[in-house]
């Protein structure tokens, strides 16, 4: 069983930067995949981010140029560089974890993230 811990959001005013850092631990095989969702009230859970072993991470359209999302293998944490940030990127964010040898996909409790002045 993955658990993932989640830490950094909070209120921001538009045009400014927060960090969300994410630590996954109790995995006994390789997370291949790591990322981050949000979902704002009313909408539906959309991806943010998300990195895979060996490949170039991904980005939604929406966020792409102002999110770097990144990640420590060795201590299985991924991170999410958010600037420039607008109203709409008001949400609650979450992390997400794949294990591919499990087929198990995990997920964190949450963390809000509010862009208002």
């Amino acid at each position: 069983q993955v658990q993932l811990v989640e830490s950094g959001g909070g209120l921001v005013q538009p045009g400014g930067s927060l960090r969300l850092s994410c630590a996954a631990s109790g995995s006994s095989f390789v997370i291949n995949r790591m990322g981050w969702y949000r979902q704002a009230p009313g909408k539906q859970r959309e991806l943010v981010a998300t990195i895979t072993l060996g490949r170039a991470p991904t980005y939604a359209d929406s966020v792409r140029g102002r999110f770097t999302i990144s990640r420590d293998n060795a201590k299985n944490t991924v991170s999410l560089q958010m600037n420039s940030l607008k109203p709409e990127d008001t949400a609650v964010y979450y992390c997400n974890a794949a294990v591919v040898t499990t087929s198990r996909i995990y997920w964190g409790q949450g963390t809000q993230v509010t862009v208002s002045s």
